[in-house]
Order: C-alpha cells, then structure tokens, then sequence
C-alpha cells in the first residue's frame, strides 16, 4: 500500500498539467464526417474533440462512429462521409472536468479514459489532461517518496 505523506500532491490543481486548447487538434459541429476523418489520419488521435462555434466543447469523435455512420448493407458508402456532419455522429455523453478540480478528482476519473476533456464555467474548451501526463505525476509522487 502507498502511503502519501502529504495530501499537497493529490490537491494539485490540474491545470498545472493540461495540453491547452491551442494544441489540441479538434473539429466543430458543422464539419463533414470526411473533415474529422481527415484531421484523425493525420493526427494519428483515437478521438478529437467536437466545438462548436464559440469554442465551447460539444464532444468527441473518433473512427469508429465515423465508420459505423457510412456502413451500408453490403459496403461502406465513402460517398456519403461528405454529407454527414460531426455533430450527427459525435459521442456527446462523456466525463469532463472542470479546469479548476485537483489532481485527486483527475487520478479517479482517467482510470477508464485516455483523455479527460477540460471545460470552465462557460464549458469553453480548455484542452484535455491525458492519462498519461497523470500516471508520469503519479510515478514521480512514487519516486520521491522513496528517497
């Protein structure tokens, strides 16, 4: 068992450790499934967040949804990923935390996601902490208890 010997660490504001907005590659509401698709490939993401107009964070979309939205009875309709809007196929129902939670609530949450999506009050998108930014703070917590 880990004992901390300080709470400090687990009531570390998170925004110490997010990948802000600017460089998180994301797409809006009205864009084509083919947009998102393209912007997917070349990230090489498992999944991008979904804006709308005013930057207010609305979901995320990955390849998945993207493919099973163009899957016909006997072959995948490509012609149809330029019809289809992000906003139509986006994951809306999704874990987000606010900017100024502590590293206690983020550690509880990313257990069973990749990434957690940073609203504020005005849900505006703040950019995401990943799972793996949290378990490197968790490791380097580990390893200073040691000394």
């Amino acid at each position: 068992m880990i004992s901390l010997s300080s709470k400090d660490f687990l009531e570390t504001p998170i925004e110490d450790y997010i990948i802000s907005s600017e460089k998180v590659a994301h797409v809006q509401m009205g864009n084509s499934a083919e947009h998102a698709l393209l912007v997917l490939t070349k990230t090489g993401y498992s999944a991008i967040p979904v804006l709308d107009s005013k930057y207010r964070f609305r979901g995320l979309i990955n390849a998945q949804r993207i493919t099973d939205a163009i899957l016909g009875l006997d072959h995948i309709e490509y012609e149809r990923l330029s019809d289809i809007r992000v906003e139509e196929i986006m994951e809306k129902d999704l874990p987000l935390i606010h900017i100024n939670e502590r590293f206690q609530k983020a550690l509880d949450m990313v257990i069973n996601q990749n990434f957690l999506c940073v609203i504020d009050d005005e849900e505006m998108f703040m950019g995401i902490l990943t799972r793996r930014v949290v378990l490197k703070q968790l490791k380097k917590q580990i390893y200073q208890l040691k000394k």
